[in-house]
Parts: structure tokens; sequence; C-alpha cells
């Protein structure tokens, strides 16, 4: 698959993962094993698009964004086992009046919507990339650090 197939895939099936979801079915066990897959191939994606912009000379705040939205998907599926096993559902939180499952549940859909954010930008960013809209390059295999913030001297006098 071409690189920005698998980018844009990602946001698709991330799409396709939400409403999955939010669809309501007489059986939830088929829903459970269907989030479980997708999930599951979501998170290969998220590899595969990390490791192959790891090799282009696309500039590093893609190959960041990239990387982040796999470490995101890493947390996804270690919240889908602890919800799947329904950790923290009996201990409750009195100041709040919520368990840890729901405090966990929450977490999961805000890594969700997260991990469809970084996946699009990480698509348009490398289309932009391709189509020369960026200038600086990063060599092959390597992630580089964010710049560094400007010192005040060096910024420049209004």
């Amino acid at each position: 698959m071409k690189l920005w197939m698998a980018l844009y895939a990602m946001i698709w099936i991330s799409f396709l993962e939400f409403l999955f979801v939010m669809t309501p079915t007489p059986d939830d066990t088929l829903l459970v094993a269907l989030h479980i897959v997708v999930g599951v191939v979501i998170l290969g994606l998220a590899y595969y698009n990390f490791d192959q912009l790891r090799k282009t000379r696309v500039p590093g705040r893609v190959k960041r964004t990239a990387k982040a939205t796999f470490s995101l998907a890493i947390v996804m599926a270690i919240l889908g086992i602890l919800i799947y096993a329904r950790i923290g559902s009996d201990w409750i939180i009195p100041v709040l009046n919520l368990s840890i499952l729901g405090i966990l549940l929450f977490l999961h859909v805000v890594n969700a919507f997260a991990i469809i954010t970084q996946a699009a930008a990480t698509a348009i960013a490398f289309d932009m990339w391709e189509d020369k809209e960026f200038a600086q390059e990063t060599e092959p295999g390597v992630v580089p650090a964010p710049p560094a913030p400007k010192t005040p001297a060096a910024l420049p006098k209004p």
C-alpha cells in the first residue's frame, strides 16, 4: 500500500470505528469483537505509518506527529484491555461519584479523538511535503527533536 493511502486509511478506519461504537445493536458481543479487530488494525496502521514516514525525508514535525499517533494507539490498546477486563468498575471516587472504569472509558474516548486528529494532521502534512510545500527535509531513519525555542536575543526587533 502506498504511504499516502495508508495515512488516509488511518483517518477513515478511525472514523468507522467511531460509527461502530455509536451504533446501537441488540448483541453487544459482535460490536465488541468488531471494535477490538478494528482497534488492532488502527494500532497496526499507526505503526506502519510511523515506520514508513521515518524512512522518508519528510520534515521532523510530521515524523513526530506520526510517532505520537502510534504512542496514542498503544495507550488506547492498554486502556481497551483494562476496560474489557472491567478493571475499576467497583472502585468509586466519592467526590466525582464516578468509577475508575468510567474514567478509563473517558480517557479511551479522548484518545480516540486525539488519534483521528493526529492521523489527519499527519496525512495532510505528508501531502504538503510531497507537493514540495515544505522546504526543510530530514534524513531517512532519523526523527529529529523539536527545534529549541528562540531566545529573546535571537528574536527579530519589531
